[in-house]
């Protein structure tokens, strides 16, 4: 085998609770990870030498400023694997958006290499190497669905049953993770938080009593139309909306396919925003 072919999902947050600042300075965090259908096409060759990252979004960089460039660059050099790389991405995922794109990236190369070199690595062995790359890059090697702590890197299982339609609407301005946890006030940390995420969710309605995003408080007041979004979303029809981890990207969640259709032949949506329409995986 010389290529391979790879679909890299997007995620959601469906709760995010900020607990508190490390003395590293990241936040430690309890969050609900999950992936949804959307997702961008990577495809991985061996090359005689060197590592090639293109992407066919003009936002995302290519080469070293590139998660999947690190990825590749961490295993080819741990494993002293002499062959090159050439990594293409067409993206589908919007950027700096709260979704998890260049994470999702970033395992998906790990996962690729893997097979296209025969290493045998295990899951638990990718999901190490991912933490040193992104706090996020774990999830998508772990699963569909997940209750993350730490700084989103300690992963345990999550049965989550109901069926979600997501309409999804990303602004065009997208808004730094960085900058985000930056401006987070200290009265909005917190080291207790008396909502129990239960490892088995099987209604709908149980989705909606997690569905809690902290850092809306930091963001909204900056760029409230993200508010606006989520009014919209619940006016028509959505039965729970929230900010996907440090946005742009809200979401509103429905019954069913007709629903969600629906709700989107009817909101008001700029030219230069991206809509999405996805589910669960």
């Amino acid at each position: 085998m010389h290529s391979i072919e790879l679909f890299t999902n997007a995620k959601i947050n469906l709760r995010l609770d900020i607990l508190g600042k490390r003395p590293d300075g990241y936040h430690d965090i309890r969050t609900v990870f999950q992936k949804i259908t959307l997702g961008d096409e990577l495809s991985i060759a061996i090359a005689k030498s060197g590592i090639e990252v293109e992407c066919d979004h003009p936002q995302v960089l290519d080469n070293e400023g590139n998660l999947a460039f690190t990825a590749a660059k961490t295993l080819l050099e741990r494993y002293k694997i002499k062959d090159g790389l050439r990594i293409a991405i067409k993206k589908r995922i919007p950027v700096a958006a709260g979704l998890g794109g260049g994470s999702s990236n970033a395992a998906s190369t790990l996962m690729g290499i893997n097979q296209l070199f025969e290493l045998g690595l295990t899951d638990e062995e990718l999901m190490g190497i991912g933490r040193t790359i992104g706090a996020d890059v774990p999830f998508f090697i772990f699963g569909n669905s997940a209750l993350a702590t730490g700084i989103g890197d300690l992963l345990e299982p999550l049965i989550l049953n109901p069926r979600l339609w997501l309409l999804l609407i990303t602004p065009d301005t997208p808004i730094s993770t960085a900058w985000a946890y930056g401006n987070i006030r200290r009265g909005l940390t917190k080291s207790v938080n008396n909502i129990t995420i239960p490892q088995c969710i099987n209604r709908l309605a149980e989705v909606m009593t997690i569905l809690s995003n902290d850092l809306e408080e930091v963001v909204i007041p900056h760029h409230p139309f993200i508010q606006t979004i989520k009014d919209e979303l619940q006016d028509k029809g959505a039965k729970g909306s929230l900010m996907s981890g440090s946005g742009s990207t809200v979401f509103g969640i429905f019954e069913s396919e007709g629903e969600t259709q629906e709700a989107l032949a009817q909101i008001k949506i700029p030219t230069n925003w991206q809509v999405n329409i996805s589910q669960k995986v």
